[in-house]
């Protein structure tokens, strides 16, 4: 990984873990619904403009059943499920959250390919989930009501990102472009019709409203074009480090922005949960290597 290659992915977790940022102060405004509806329009929108540009088809007859399953797996779901989470609990503490997704792989690989788990994976599991315990427990968003749902929708939420992955390896290839381009529209079908159910609690100001263009352009469309060019350019086991990164971003911006408490919990167990990760990934530092891994967004 060069240089330029290496500042891409660092604004790539930059922009991804601002994406909790941006869900915090919409969420509870909007609702769950409605914002991920925004996010996943403006990113299907954007990515129409620059497809248009480019001149890339989706080539929707060969490859809709691919678009839906990725776009609920992948987006609709997760993206729900998160900004559901984001009304009650921090952006330090989604951002971690979902840095489990790795985690929820080894289990569905051992699973579903019926491979045993290595003693280091399942160190990498105990890790992980003694990391999330000590940062959930410590927290004063535990304390809140409805805390409880909101930390399982958040850890489902990555469990969806694994599916996606585990779905993606045996999927047929479609090119990368097209892939992020189709599973939005994908996601905006998907979250249509919860809209009528979940109306928006408030009304929302530009501040809100600037919070939501940047959660879709910026933290989806742009960041997807990011995410495929480090996967061109590098593989993608070196692009999905991007995971170790998003939490570093996510506490750094609830602190500057929402004015989050990062006390010796939110460290300790970000600490924890990212070593896990490492484990279970076979993520080695020094050589910069990957397994492969769901990374969030």
């Amino acid at each position: 990984m060069n240089t330029s290659n290496f500042l891409r992915l660092l604004l790539l977790a930059a922009i991804w873990g601002g994406s909790f940022l941006f869900m915090r102060i919409g969420a509870p405004v909007l609702g769950p619904a409605v914002l991920i509806e925004y996010r996943v329009l403006f990113a299907a929108l954007f990515l129409a403009a620059v497809g248009l540009a480019l001149r890339k088809r989706l080539d929707l007859r060969a490859n809709w059943k691919h678009y839906l399953m990725l776009g609920f797996f992948n987006s609709a779901l997760p993206f729900l499920l998160f900004a559901y989470g984001a009304r009650t609990l921090s952006a330090s503490v989604l951002s971690v959250l979902n840095a489990t997704a790795p985690m929820w792989g080894a289990l569905l690989g051992a699973a579903w390919g019926r491979h045993p788990i290595k003693p280091k994976t399942g160190l990498g599991l105990v890790l992980g989930t003694a990391g999330v315990a000590l940062l959930v427990g410590f927290d004063d968003v535990s304390t809140r009501p409805g805390a409880a749902i909101a930390i399982a929708a958040a850890l489902a939420a990555a469990l969806c990102y694994s599916i996606a992955s585990l779905y993606a390896k045996s999927a047929k290839s479609v090119e990368p472009f097209a892939n992020a381009h189709g599973t939005m529209w994908a996601a905006t079908l998907f979250v249509l019709p919860a809209l009528p159910f979940f109306p928006a609690p408030s009304t929302p100001t530009p501040g809100v409203w600037a919070a939501v263009l940047a959660l879709g352009v910026l933290c989806s469309g742009i960041a997807y074009l990011i995410y495929f060019r480090l996967i061109e350019e590098v593989g993608p086991t070196s692009a999905l480090t991007v995971t170790f990164l998003n939490p570093v971003f996510g506490i750094l911006w609830g602190a500057l922005f929402l004015g989050e408490v990062v006390g010796w919990h939110t460290l300790a167990g970000s600490a924890i949960v990212l070593v896990g990760t490492a484990l279970v990934t076979g993520f080695v530092p020094r050589l910069g290597r990957t397994a492969p891994a769901a990374a969030g967004k």
